[in-house]
């Protein structure tokens, strides 16, 4: 490996967080990825449901191995307009309302024209409100509000602002001086910059892998079910590339690549977890080992689904995970080198 390109990964992955795609709207982002590829010269393939399958041809063509990361976040679509000009919203993927209390947010039309708004309670005001502190942060409590001058459902309706319309979070990008990079959607942009930045340094490099590799960029992981299809019959290995959660009782942390043993779906494939960890020792790779007791990867959607692969899991640490999420440079540095390693390495045999 020549180099890390280290501001690549960080300028790729700003770019991406700051292109909106809540699941089910995820076109833009997956446009930005296949321009990218585009420019590289590389095969992609957009499938059916939206996402992107890009492939590296190798020395071996009859063993591949698959990548992915997905570029879908979280989001939330309008449930209903209420009679005061706000939005009720319906949740898109696994967040707690309070990790949205007062984020800013935007509304996009079917005619494709954005509003932005507030979520905010519906008593949020403590001059207004006794019950301010205490009010339940959920799905009846949550409202937009929009930044428009509109007092009812009809003003509203006027805007061209329909029920299902699509809200996206605003990320709110920040790269610090010390390193650290602090946005919402961090799970999975950040490992979507990674693979986009290491397919460019394959070709730059010119390198021949030794199996053909397929990197597939999903588009419905947040809701379950991003990458289990159109994974070709001859892949192996699956290895999803997602976040490490970090929390109390997690070994995951900020600045290592996290290699996930089990998680709510069950253990990853041992063999599999055995390699990545000997790759990781053999380069000087930091890395944690952890166990996620409420998640769930595309590998192992994948795996449920029925196909017959070596499932893995690794990513770079991210803390507050499904909130305003926080990774470091380091992180990214390793998890990139783990699977530069991974890929000039050789596939395991069935045993």
């Amino acid at each position: 490996m020549k180099a890390y390109p280290e501001n690549a990964v960080v300028e790729t992955l700003v770019k991406l967080l700051n292109i909106p795609s809540p699941t089910g709207r995820t076109e833009r982002a997956i446009d930005y990825i296949e321009q990218r590829m585009r420019e590289l010269g590389v095969s992609a393939f957009k499938n059916n449901k939206g996402g992107l399958l890009v492939t590296l041809p190798g020395a071996n063509d009859e063993v591949h191995r698959l990548l992915t990361a997905h570029v879908d976040t979280l989001g939330a679509m309008v449930k209903e307009i209420k009679s005061n000009g706000r939005l009720k919203l319906t949740n898109i993927g696994g967040f707690h309302w309070t990790s949205v209390d007062g984020a800013y947010c935007y509304i996009e039309t079917r005619e494709g024209k954005v509003y932005t708004g507030t979520i905010l309670a519906t008593h949020t005001s403590v001059h207004v409100y006794k019950d301010a502190r205490e009010q339940k942060r959920d799905v009846e409590n949550m409202e937009v509000r929009l930044d428009e001058r509109v007092f009812t459902k009809e003003e509203v309706e006027e805007l061209g602002i329909c029920v299902g319309d699509f809200v996206s979070f605003d990320p709110q990008v920040v790269v610090t001086d010390s390193g650290f990079i602090k946005s919402r959607h961090l799970d999975d942009k950040a490992s979507a910059a990674i693979l986009i930045e290491l397919i460019h340094q394959l070709k730059q490099e010119r390198i021949l892998l030794p199996h053909t590799t397929h990197f597939l960029f999903s588009n419905y992981e947040e809701v379950g079910f991003g990458g289990n299809s159109n994974i070709p019959a001859q892949v192996r290995e699956y290895v999803a590339v997602d976040m490490g959660a970090i929390g109390d009782g997690q070994s995951s942390d900020e600045y290592t690549v996290s290699i996930c043993a089990k998680d709510s779906s069950g253990p990853y494939h041992y063999g599999l977890r055995k390699h990545l960890i000997a790759l990781a020792e053999e380069h000087d790779i930091a890395y944690r080992v952890d166990i996620y007791p409420y998640y769930g990867s595309d590998a192992s959607a994948a795996v449920r689904a029925g196909h017959d692969v070596m499932h893995g899991l690794v990513g770079p640490g991210i803390d507050a995970s499904h909130a305003y999420e926080r990774t470091h440079r380091d992180s990214l540095m390793h998890t990139y080198r783990l699977l530069y390693h991974y890929l000039l390495s050789d596939c395991l045999s069935v045993t």
